[in-house]
């Protein structure tokens, strides 16, 4: 990962992130599952959109959707400073809600990184939920994926919730199920639909949270 980083090796940097998540997911035991509700074309850039119940939600995702997915993540988390260079080698961008304008640079250049065909991953909760039903949804994410004309993918994650109890750093065994439903189109669209295609998302993600486990 030094390497990688001192020499801005992203393809080498996404390859050990994903062996480090794999070899962490054998050591502890998580295991996970995904359902297609159809093939996507990855050699368009999509937006993912997901639920967020757990701290292992976005590891696990990193490794399931594909194989170099950038996220937008709470900034946050640049106070852990070798945290901060991989994400921003690997394309990752923080976004800063306390602050409007720079959250909306933070957005700008997220649609800029889509528009070159970058795929990204939301959380557009904010945070985890700590019930199965969702919190409100952020706008930042939609706002990007419509400014970049991109297709928004509902994920529904689940089971992950048990891995990690409130207050410890213990992960314990468990098998988390991953539901990927159809691409919902913004080509066309313009910022003032955003709140349309948000509850059209919304509505999406809670019913592939509805889906029998036994499927995956």
């Amino acid at each position: 990962m030094a390497l990688a980083l001192l020499f801005q090796w992203k393809g080498l940097l996404y390859a050990l992130g994903h062996v480090g998540v794999r070899l962490g997911f054998f050591l502890s035991g998580i295991r996970y599952s995904v359902t297609w509700t159809e093939p996507l074309d990855h050699d368009r850039a999509v937006v993912f959109c997901s639920n967020h119940q757990s701290n292992i939600d976005p590891p696990v995702l990193f490794a399931a959707l594909h194989s170099r997915v950038h996220i937008l993540y709470k900034q946050e988390l640049d106070a852990i400073p070798i945290l901060a260079r991989a994400f921003r080698l690997g394309g990752f961008i923080p976004i800063d809600r306390r602050h409007r304008e720079a959250a909306m640079r933070s957005i700008e250049a997220g649609a800029r990184s889509i528009q070159s065909g970058n795929s990204f991953l939301i959380f557009p909760e904010g945070t985890r939920s700590k019930t199965e039903a969702l919190l409100p949804f952020k706008k930042g994410g939609f706002i990007m994926a419509i400014k970049a004309q991109a297709p928004l993918v509902p994920v529904a994650i689940q089971g992950g919730r048990a891995a990690m109890r409130k207050g410890s750093w213990l992960i314990r065994p468990v098998r988390t199920r991953i539901h990927v439903g159809s691409p919902i189109e913004t080509t066309g669209l313009d910022l003032e639909q955003r709140d349309e295609v948000i509850a059209r998302v919304r509505g999406a993600i809670e019913a592939l949270m509805q889906t029998d486990p036994r499927r995956a």
